[in-house]
Formats: C-alpha cells, structure tokens, sequence
C-alpha cells in the first residue's frame, strides 16, 4: 500500500483513498457520470464494476459519457444490470448494441470532437461526478492520465465531483507523453497552436483544484487489449490499392514519399489498411489520429513513421507487451491529447491529414454509411470520421464489398443511412480497387464506384438501377421506389441478391 500511496504526491489527497465500493456508494439516482476512457484503454474499472455489483441489491439509473468505447465488458455488464439511462458518444458492446435496438437505453451518437463543447456550452446536462483513472496524482493536484485522454479534461473541468482511480499496473512512465490543451470558451478562444503532430502546447497533467476530488481509489489491472483481426489477403488488396492510389498523387506532384499526417479509424480493415504502408517506400511518416492501433507501433518499430499523435493507444497483448518493456523509446514518438484536440476540425484541415476510415456501405454516388445496420439498427456510432472525412486532404474510406459471405454487397443503389455524403466522400478502397471521386459530377461517379469497387457479382444489378433511373432524369438518378428494394430484399429474403445463387467472395 505505502509503494501505491507514493503514486500521491499531493500530502493532502493520501487522507482521500477508500475503497472502490465506498466511492460507488457517493453515485447516486439520476446522476451523470464522466468516465475516462477511448476504445478500451484508460477507462475507469473499479468503480464501474462496484456499481454492477450494487445494482444487484438496488435499482438505479446513471447517465454514462465517455470518450469512447471501454473495456472490461463495462459496457455490457452496465446494460445487462439496467443501470444506464443515456449513453455517449460511442460504444462497441454487442449487449449494449442490442440494449439500443431494442429501446432498453438511449445513445446520443455524435461526432468525438463535439462533446466537449456540448458540455462547456451547457447543451448537455450537468457532469455530477467524474471517475477518471490515472498513474499519478502530481504535487499540485494535477491528475495524470494512463493510456488515453478522450474526454477526461472536460470532464474534470466541469465536474461536480471528481473521483480517481490510480491505476498502479500502469507504470509511471506514462507521465510525459500527454499534452493537455484546453482551447477555451466559443467565441473567445486564441487560434489553437498547433503546426505539426510532434509538437506539444499544453501540460502534462490535468489540472484541477486538488479540493474537487472527494475520492481515490488504488487499483491494479490492465486495460483491455485490442481484438482486431489480423490483415488477410482481401485487406491486403485493399492497402495494395490505396498503395497504388498515393503513389498516383505522388505522380501528380501532390504528395511526396512523406506523404501527409496520417489518420486510420478504428477497427481491422483500417488497421490493415495502414499495416499495407510497411514494405512500401513511404518514409518520414507522421500520424495525427484518435488512436494508435498495432500497425502504427509496426511502422514506428520499422522506421517508417517518426512521430505520433492520438487521444488513445488501443493494441493487442503481444503489442502492449512490446510497448510496457520500451515505453522510454516510444515516448520520444508518442504525443497523447483530448479528443476534441486530436479530432478538431480545424487542426485536421491546416495539418492536411490523409484519413482512412471504414465504411459499412457506400451507394453508386458517394455516400457513406457508417453506423446503421439496414438504416435502423445502430451499429458502434460514427466516432470521429466525420470530424476526418470533412476535413482531411484525402477522405478515404475502405470496406470489403461483400458482407454475410456474399448476401450483402457492400456497394448499394441508395445507402439506408447517410452518415457522410458524396461531397465528404473522396475516395473509396475495395479488394476490387480504389475510385477517386474528386472533381466528378454524380453521374460520372457511378462508372467508377460499380467497375471499380463493387464486387462483379453484384455489378450487373447495380447497373441496371442506375439505367432505369437515369430514364427518370435528375441531378443524382434515383428510383424513390426502389432506392432501398435492396436493403427490403435482405429484411425479407437474407440476401441483396435478385437471383438465390451463392456468392463466394475473391
């Protein structure tokens, strides 16, 4: 205990340390709690678990922020336990999923950078307490985080309440790899100084009045690792495509071999998308993401890439392992901010960023839809791709084109939920190929979307949609009828095909 209370070094706050059951006993009905955590990394444990366990003596209902997803199946004992009212801004529980679905909760989905301004401007209802877990509290009561931000600032500053969890398998080397920026009130804010990724405006630690927080808790466990797939020879296509579409612009005198600040979304095939980058001759590399997955560590372990930033670090065992035992090398690499600082729209437009994100589905002129299973059924939520997608230099979204081994195609006449429309939308990346939709009118998209990145299977289909519509005349051809037949062919028939033969995916 004596080794884990040096982890305090404000004298005052030792006299503050309960256990994590006294300090889930201060959340009560009705409350709203800020959690920290991003994608499974840095989230609160503790106290999130101890609240499961009392729910099963008493009922009661929080709403949850978060930065994004969390681990340790928080997400899932949380809906299976009833005790959640209103969750934000992103999650990726299958049980909550289906909680939502089903009408058990309500999720706000909204994009990762506006969370916090929805809370400073008063939009969103009043932080009762803020449970964020950390390495370290510094002498001046500032509270440094673990292995992500996400929204931990915001909450903090705006808390009732703050408790903190001081998370001891974490080393203390962590200390130093953040900067904390708070770029101030709507209108009356200074230009955020940002000009590259590596650079650092802000502090080390958050900082809040050491009299906020009512309680500590020590604990010992570490973060949940990451379960993406590993690349497979579709995703492979994939990154060869985009490979040969960056070596086009390098051609056009519109990038070098350093490319452009880097962004990739969560997720396996825009890991492997990334992953693609390692035996290329792209050099020099800088990231400016929300979170670093395995292929980022892979390319800074290959010399590929020399600095980068995020709001989280999300990565498998065998890559934590890697990362716990050289941590004094990546921190030389590694800046970790808030998340509405590393999704901020307008540092991602001045940096230029090249942004690499997964679509579900995309339709014959653009659109994209990211979050909306058949329209209706929410999938994690949109997360930060739009902040990227209508800021970068490059949108860039990739997907395989056949879901359900070949029941769904993932190119559709009109997608079921527009997430980023056609004028967000630059390029779009299959096993089949890339189409570069910049500068193209409607009608000159639907060529390249459906020759280049539909699956053959589905092609004639598509086109004999676009056929008939464009009969009809229109800016964007489209038959109101049967814009979505595709999606009502799957709700009824299990597959988007006209005909019942089985589809194998090349």
């Amino acid at each position: 205990m004596n080794g884990q209370l040096d982890r305090i070094r404000r004298e005052s706050l030792k006299q503050k340390v309960v256990t994590a059951e006294e300090a889930a006993s201060w959340i009560q009905d009705g409350m709203t709690l800020g959690l920290s955590g991003f994608t499974r990394a840095g989230d609160a444990k503790a106290i999130p678990e101890a609240l499961v366990k009392r729910a099963q003596k008493e009922s009661f209902k929080v709403n949850v922020f978060t930065g994004a997803s969390l681990g340790h199946d928080i997400d899932k004992l949380f809906t299976e336990a009833g005790i959640v009212n209103k969750r934000l801004p992103f999650q990726a529980d299958a049980t909550m999923r289906k909680g939502i679905n089903n009408g058990e909760l309500l999720f706000v989905d909204h994009h990762l950078s506006n969370t916090s301004e929805l809370i400073r401007g008063g939009v969103l209802p009043q932080v009762d307490i803020a449970v964020l877990e950390a390495v370290a509290i510094a002498e001046d009561g500032s509270i440094i985080p673990s292995t992500s931000i996400g929204n931990s600032l915001i909450f903090a500053e705006h808390a009732q309440s703050i408790i903190v969890e001081i998370n001891v398998a974490h080393s203390e080397e962590w200390e130093g790899v953040h900067d904390i920026y708070d770029p101030g009130v709507l209108g009356d804010r200074e230009p955020i100084p940002l000009k590259h990724p590596d650079e650092r405006i802000g502090t080390y630690g958050i900082p809040v009045d050491p009299d906020k927080i009512i309680g500590i808790v020590l604990t010992e466990e570490y973060d949940s690792f990451s379960t993406i797939d590993q690349p497979d020879e579709e995703t492979e296509v994939m990154a060869g495509h985009l490979l040969q579409f960056l070596r086009s612009e390098i051609t056009a005198g519109r990038l070098t071999k350093e490319l452009a600040p880097l962004q990739s979304g969560i997720g396996s095939q825009a890991n492997a998308v990334l992953h693609g980058l390692l035996d290329s001759e792209f050099e020099n590399l800088e990231v400016y993401s929300e979170v670093l997955q395995d292929s980022v560590f892979e390319l800074i372990d290959a010399g590929k890439v020399k600095s980068a930033s995020c709001t989280s670090i999300t990565v498998t065992e065998e890559r934590m392992d890697i990362l716990r035992n050289n941590l004094s090398f990546y921190k030389e690499k590694i800046v970790m901010r808030p998340q509405e600082i590393s999704n901020h729209p307008e540092l991602i437009r001045r940096l230029g960023t090249i942004s690499i994100n997964t679509a579900l589905e995309f339709d014959i002129y653009g659109n994209v839809n990211s979050t909306h299973v058949t329209g209706t059924k929410m999938m994690n939520g949109i997360g930060g791709s739009g902040d990227f997608a209508r800021n970068a230099r490059l949108a860039i979204f990739v997907t395989k084109s056949l879901a359900k081994k070949g029941a769904i195609s993932s190119c559709v006449p009109f997608v079921s939920h527009v997430d980023h429309t056609e004028h967000d939308v630059d390029i779009l990346v299959t096993e089949q190929g890339y189409a570069d939709l910049r500068g193209l009118a409607p009608k000159e998209r639907v060529e390249l979307i459906i020759n280049r990145c539909a699956h053959p299977s589905y092609r004639q289909e598509l086109w004999a949609y676009y056929e008939e519509a464009a009969l009809r005349g229109g800016h964007t051809p489209h038959i109101l009828e049967k814009a979505l037949s595709w999606h009502i062919r799957l709700s009824e028939t299990g597959t988007m095909r006209e005909s019942k033969e089985e589809v194998t995916q090349s």
